[in-house]
């Protein structure tokens, strides 16, 4: 995953019609209706938000980023889950450059809408040039479209001040659009060499904390 961010795999370079995909979902976007409107900030004054609320449904956001166009493609989803995740594929796959691609790998997470080696096949079956490659399991954070998630947590949910799951949709629609017209590929700096930095320090304090105490194996001795 690392080498391709850095456009390598297996040990040769990506060619000019291969894409790196990023995606994952967010989900339980809820809209909460403030009792009293948001107050924007004003001179000596910061955004004031009421507390109280009412809930008018929740939605889920699936995104794939193109790691280096730094393009974003996403929907609104009832809910998360394999077939909604198809659809995100879907809409991502039947559009050039993708279509046409030489491979297109998309890196995911282990969640339930795409685990395993029947997501793997799944995905190739639904698109044989598309190439599956997941985070090691507990290591979501190295997939580039969480990012994307927590700039749109910040400028787009924050506060969560909604009327409707639709208002929120239009939203991040909008958003998507402004960020597609603006945006640069991240700058990612954590590398294989500093996978491999981190990997060796761990094992030497493994090794480290897991010689017994001399004194207490000498005690043990007599």
């Amino acid at each position: 995953m690392l080498d391709l961010y850095a456009r390598v795999w297996d040990g040769e370079p990506l060619g000019e019609h291969d894409y790196v995909i990023s995606s994952d979902e967010k989900t339980s976007i809820q809209a909460r209706c403030r009792c009293h409107p948001t107050l924007p900030p004003g001179c000596s004054r910061t955004m004031r938000v009421n507390h109280t609320y009412k809930r008018r449904g929740a939605l889920a956001y699936l995104a794939a980023y193109d790691v280096h166009r730094a393009n974003v493609f996403g929907r609104c989803e009832d809910t998360t889950g394999i077939v909604p995740f198809a659809r995100l594929v879907e809409q991502v796959m039947t559009q050039e450059p993708y279509a046409s691609a030489e491979r297109v790998f998309w890196i995911v997470d282990n969640g339930s809408s795409h685990r395993g080696q029947a997501a793997i096949d799944r995905l190739a079956e639904q698109f044989p040039n598309a190439i599956m490659v997941h985070t090691p399991v507990h290591a979501s954070w190295l997939n580039q479209v969480e990012i994307f998630f927590s700039i749109v947590q910040r400028k787009i949910v924050s506060p969560n001040d909604f009327t409707d799951t639709d208002e929120v949709a239009a939203r991040l629609a909008a958003f998507e659009t402004h960020y597609n017209r603006a945006a640069q590929p991240f700058k990612w700096k954590f590398t294989t060499a500093d996978l491999a930095d981190l990997l060796a320090r761990l094992d030497r304090y493994e090794r480290d904390h897991d010689q017994p105490d001399k004194t207490t194996a000498q005690a043990r001795a007599a």
